[in-house]
């Protein structure tokens, strides 16, 4: 489980399959009101709370970004309590059952994405994958001083994807990052078959 600060407000966590299933919980149960998803979102705000000094008092808007082969994305916001909101809090701060007033958002993306430290590494993976004929599209970005190459599994044969993702997670590894902030924030090197585009500019 990583957690990272976005704003003074809102945090990100990424929890891989393997953290889910060390607490007995499925990709789908994220997706149900269960006990064992309330003991995970209160073990992660109290990692959140020792961890970056997240208090996570109030209203919470809670996103839940499914990705394909690499984990979750919780994007956690703390709203503002209005008065009405803050009198009642009082009010129930005596009763433990209800910890989190939360608003739930989940998404699932198909977009598989993978970061990587060094453009050499982007370069290898590419090689491997073009040689490999597994697939030469993908969408190349440069975000936070990494290079993610993000792959749409649409484009790429069912039978190839297993392959696909092993040699991605070889060379780089697993991000965080969800689709839309990459959009947004991330910085586009090559908008459309990367993979090939690699492969041609940088010839060994």
């Amino acid at each position: 489980m990583k957690i990272e600060r976005l704003s003074q407000d809102k945090i990100r966590i990424f929890l891989t399959f393997d953290d889910l299933l060390e607490r007995g919980i499925q990709k789908d149960d994220m997706w149900r009101e269960i006990p064992k998803v309330h003991e995970l979102f209160s073990e992660m705000m109290d990692q959140a709370y020792s961890e970056l000094g997240f208090d996570a008092s109030g209203p919470l808007a809670v996103e839940v970004f499914a990705l394909p082969a690499q984990g979750m994305v919780v994007i956690v916001t703390r709203g503002k309590m209005n008065s009405h909101a803050g009198d009642r809090a009082t009010e129930d701060d005596d009763t433990e059952d209800e910890i989190y007033e939360m608003e739930v958002t989940l998404e699932q993306s198909d977009i598989v994405m993978y970061s990587f430290r060094e453009f050499e590494d982007v370069i290898s993976v590419c090689k491997q994958l073009q040689s490999s004929a597994l697939t030469e599209d993908g969408r190349l970005y440069s975000y936070n001083g990494k290079y993610i190459l993000a792959l749409e599994p649409a484009l790429i044969e069912s039978s190839r994807h297993n392959a696909v993702i092993a040699l991605l997670a070889e060379y780089g590894e697993a991000t965080s990052v969800t689709y839309a902030m990459l959009e947004e924030y991330g910085k586009v090197i090559m908008p459309e078959k990367a993979v090939r585009e690699i492969c041609n500019h940088f010839k060994f």
